[in-house]
């Protein structure tokens, strides 16, 4: 009889603990499902690393999140936005001119970085000023990237344009690497490409950066489509860029590893790097979003339609929602 009670104890007690992992992997599940899913497109520029440190430390998941980083070239991104490949994206404050104006919408929810000398000309010798720059050659990113408006802009503030110079189209790595091994007479382009020629004294110099034209900022922008459906994904996309900065003021050590990591250097080379761009912190954000975006945005307009890349200027209330920055 105690044997009869004891394996029916047994069973009861087997088939509760059944019960108790059944409900225990439903939960597991029921948190799983409960992250968002987006995809981001980046690319190696020094200024979307805080993107990369929330995704490996942990914070995008924490904050319920499933993000995907993706590798996407400035000039197509906005392409794997409108295939839906991509939900939300890191460029230049500029390119969201031209691609609402191209018929995909992006709204941008939070500042991201300025360059204070990340952006740059390299030249070779004998070019010591932005005029001595006519008739040459020089290596830049196709229309659309923040080089080849970086270029322009530099150019319009001498009082020359993209045709006063000659254009050998190349990434912002392959013109970087090109200079390096003599190719064309200047290059344009960015952290941490622009350190490999800092590091090549011999093979030119830096003509101008970001601290002469403080011109290159980023910022994150998501489709309206997604804002709408996911407010609290969207939020929680902002937040974590926040925390991500929070942890390289606390533990710069270890955030630059992470961050150097992902681009296949050591944290003192990233640090290094880095400091020569600002990440914006909330402040910073509300600073932004109050009136320099539409300063900005309205200068780049003028530029881009003379250029002629710009043919319509899409209403700039319509290219930001600030409210993600001005609340926690």
């Amino acid at each position: 009889m105690s044997n009869m009670i004891s394996r029916t104890v047994l069973k009861r007690s087997l088939s509760m603990l059944g019960l108790a992992v059944t409900l225990g992997c439903g939960a597991i599940n029921t948190a799983m499902a409960a992250e968002t899913p987006v995809a981001i497109g980046i690319s190696g520029w020094t200024g979307f690393a805080p993107l990369t440190l929330a995704d490996k430390a942990g914070i995008f998941k924490k904050n319920g999140l499933d993000v995907t980083l993706k590798m996407v070239p400035q000039q197509s991104r906005h392409l794997a936005i409108a295939s839906g490949s991509l939900q939300c994206a890191a460029t230049t404050v500029e390119t969201y001119l031209t691609w609402n104006a191209s018929g995909v919408p992006i709204k941008q929810i939070v500042q991201l970085d300025k360059s204070y000398g990340a952006d740059g000309i390299a030249v070779r010798g004998g070019i010591n000023k932005v005029a001595d720059l006519k008739g040459k050659t020089i290596s830049v990113d196709a229309p659309g990237t923040s080089s080849y408006f970086l270029l322009a802009w530099i150019l319009d503030k001498n009082g020359m344009t993209m045709k006063d110079v000659k254009l050998a189209t190349l990434g912002p790595d392959a013109a970087a690497h090109a200079f390096i091994a003599g190719q064309n007479d200047a290059a344009v382009t960015y952290e941490p490409y622009l350190s490999t020629i800092r590091q090549s004294p011999d093979k030119g110099k830096i003509l101008t950066t970001t601290l002469d034209y403080p011109m290159v900022m980023d910022t994150l922008g998501c489709t309206p489509s997604w804002l709408d459906k996911n407010p609290k994904a969207a939020q929680a996309l902002v937040n974590s860029y926040f925390e991500a900065l929070d942890m390289i003021k606390k533990d710069p050590d270890k955030a630059n590893e992470i961050m150097g990591a992902a681009v296949k250097e050591t944290g003192k080379q990233f640090a290094e790097e880095s400091s020569y761009l600002r990440w914006q912190d909330r402040d910073a954000n509300k600073k932004f979003f109050s009136g320099e975006i539409v300063t900005f945005t309205n200068e780049a307009a003028r530029l881009l339609t003379e250029m002629k890349i710009l043919h319509k200027t899409p209403d700039i209330n319509t290219l930001y929602d600030a409210k993600y920055v001005t609340q926690p």
